[in-house]
């Protein structure tokens, strides 16, 4: 039986930290651990760097997983490790062993070969800063030079959805509708095969926008959060998607990487 677990975990790394964050977090979705706290330490460079948080794991009584690459501070942390009782997941180390016993190579033992500032690096950088610009229709004169437009009533997951895309190295802009305001007019003059329409069912829709009025301290029986109020929105976001024919996704059962997967092969 799982519980319910809680503390904190530091990453440590020589380059960005985001490879040993990554494992963390998929193993962290194996449990019930919504109370487990991240810390990232990124860019150490020397061995005195490590003993400030090797501390901090001691007295949150957490542990360390880390991708170090150069040899004295895999020795360091190992050590230290040991002179503070704490334990350490060392991310990259066996993979590396396992290629230098297969292939008898050595590692060049560079930090941060994985985020040289490359093309690709900076193609994601630019679409990331894109989004954020472009969130919930900030900037629609952005639409024509979008990869990709997301249309969606209130709480359909448009903006992680959209961050997500951007981290994929997409240009996205992502647009509420309403009924109250008229559709941005470069929307009629896009290719449809840049649009994207989400929706939900009513009752799902519900849900999420009553658990949003809770989480904010908001009177859950707001016009917002009605079936009315809900329907008509569904209902004017639907006619709008046939007037564009555009392609519509039900986001309701499906995970934004789900949801994700089947942009990137459409597009």
């Amino acid at each position: 039986m799982m519980g319910n677990t809680s503390g904190m975990i530091i990453i440590c790394s020589d380059s960005v930290g985001e490879t040993a964050e990554a494992v963390v977090r998929a193993a962290i979705s194996q449990f019930d651990a919504e109370h487990v706290r991240l810390k990232r330490y990124s860019h150490v460079r020397h061995a005195d760097e490590l003993v400030p948080l090797m501390k901090e794991a001691a007295s949150e009584k957490g542990f360390i997983a880390y991708t170090l690459v150069q040899p004295d501070l895999r020795e360091a942390i190992k050590e230290l490790a040991i002179q503070f009782n704490v334990r350490i997941v060392d991310v990259m180390g066996p993979m590396i062993s396992a290629f230098v016993d297969t292939f008898a190579s050595e590692p060049k033992r560079t930090p941060g070969l994985l985020h040289q500032l490359d093309e690709d690096y900076f193609r994601r950088v630019e679409a990331i800063e894109f989004t954020v610009d472009s969130d919930d229709g900030k900037d629609l004169h952005a639409m024509h030079r979008a990869d990709l437009i997301l249309l969606g009533v209130s709480r359909t997951s448009k903006t992680p959805l959209s961050i997500y895309l951007a981290h994929k190295g997409r240009k996205v802009v992502n647009c509420p509708i309403v009924p109250e305001m008229l559709p941005p007019e470069p929307l009629f003059h896009l290719p449809v095969s840049k649009i994207i329409a989400l929706t939900m069912t009513p009752e799902h829709l519900w849900k999420v926008r009553t658990e949003r009025l809770k989480s904010m301290g908001l009177p859950e029986h707001s016009r917002y959060a009605s079936m009315e109020r809900i329907q008509e929105e569904l209902d004017y976001a639907s006619g709008l998607y046939d007037r564009l024919g555009c392609k519509v996704i039900d986001v309701t059962d499906k995970a934004i990487e789900e949801t994700a997967s089947l942009i990137m092969e459409w597009m």
